[in-house]
């Protein structure tokens, strides 16, 4: 539990100043590349009243032994070396527009990795990869200091499935509690997660739930409550229920 918490940590949104200016709509905080698979396309949607110029940064997540994620940047390595290349890595999103982004898998798959991406919107400057003159920066920055600004970076995490994945998910009881165990080698969803009273109502909030390879979760049963989910490993997706 510690580790998918300290995974969930880099999916929170990076503040950069206060805003009218960009918004941007980075789709799914969570992507899943399947065995088979090498690229996943995001769209990236602009929702504010100024132009955004995002940069795309990639990292991996490693595991160590202590189960907690350190990141590693693979972004000093030459392009042919790195496992994920992100296409293009610099993006120019009109206002009240959309742009896609290709994220391409180039790397082994003899376990499951995770990569964390970051999307930020940036002040441009000449020669940074968005191919526009000093000028044109220039009057972009001024138009943004005319009002009270914040730009904001988004996190989303990218899974990149084993070749030959493998799912199994026993669902148990251990005295009070019910427990779900990853014994795959890939990661599964308990998606939509939430516990109602017994005629179905009255229902909590619902949650998602990541167990990557190995980890097992705990749920305390509280009497006269259904638990409900979605068991999802791969693109076979289960409706489940377990009440007390």
């Amino acid at each position: 539990m510690q580790a998918f918490k300290s995974l969930c940590l880099a999916l929170l949104l990076v503040p950069l100043a206060a805003h009218a200016g960009p918004e941007l709509n980075v789709g799914s905080l969570y992507d899943y590349l399947d065995e088979g698979k090498s690229t996943v396309l995001k769209r990236i949607h602009n929702a504010g009243d100024t132009t955004a110029f995002v940069k795309v940064s990639i990292a991996e997540l490693v595991y160590g032994p202590d189960g907690v994620p350190r990141e590693v940047d693979i972004e000093h390595l030459p392009l042919d070396q790195r496992a994920v290349v992100a296409s293009p890595a610099r993006l120019i999103v009109p206002a009240r527009g959309m742009q896609s982004v290709r994220l391409l898998y180039r790397g082994v798959r003899d376990k499951e990795r995770y990569f964390r991406l970051r999307f930020v919107p940036v002040l441009p400057e000449k020669n940074d990869g968005f191919a526009i003159s000093e000028q044109e920066a220039k009057d972009y920055s001024d138009t943004l200091k005319a009002g009270i600004q914040l730009l904001a970076g988004y996190g989303t995490l990218l899974f990149v499935r084993p070749q030959g994945s493998r799912f199994s998910t026993p669902l148990l009881r251990e005295g009070a509690d019910f427990v779900v165990t990853n014994q795959g080698n890939a990661t599964v969803v308990l998606d939509n997660f939430r516990h109602c009273a017994g005629d179905g109502h009255e229902c909590s909030a619902a949650t998602k739930y990541h167990l990557l390879p190995g980890v097992t979760r705990k749920f305390p049963q509280q009497p006269g409550r259904e638990y409900r989910f979605q068991l999802q490993e791969g693109g076979r997706h289960q409706e489940l229920a377990f009440k007390d």
